[in-house]
């Protein structure tokens, strides 16, 4: 079986964004930005399951897209977390560096399907 590898990294980052939600929530009492980041950084590899059965490559485009600026956005709240001291710059660093690594595969990938549709055409 192919290995996937975007669906392996955007899955281990939703783990990461659980434990992260956990640790906000139990040692820093944090709950607002926790629901934001917990609900965004888990819908990126949510997005990339469902795009597994897209009914078509328009529709593998749009889910893949959709998850894209969900990583966009999820950085943009780690960002937040960093500047608010809620997590430390290594936590930060870790996290902001597996995000926009799974943003570099989602433009990849986006761009790979968008150019064969066009040359299908």
């Amino acid at each position: 079986m192919k290995e996937n590898i975007l669906k392996d990294r955007s899955y281990s980052f939703a783990i990461d964004i659980v434990n992260l939600s956990r640790i906000l929530v139990e040692e820093k009492k944090e709950y607002v930005l926790t629901k934001q980041i917990l609900k965004l950084g888990t819908s990126i590899g949510a997005l990339v399951r469902e795009a597994e059965y897209a009914q078509s490559k328009a529709d593998f485009v749009n889910k893949l897209s959709i998850a894209l600026k969900e990583a966009n956005e999820t950085d943009y709240w780690l960002s937040i977390l960093k500047d608010t001291n809620y997590i430390n710059n290594e936590l930060y660093k870790k996290l902001s560096d597996d995000v926009n690594e799974i943003i570099g595969m989602l433009v990849a990938s986006v761009k790979t399907v968008k150019k064969r549709i066009k040359d299908e055409k």
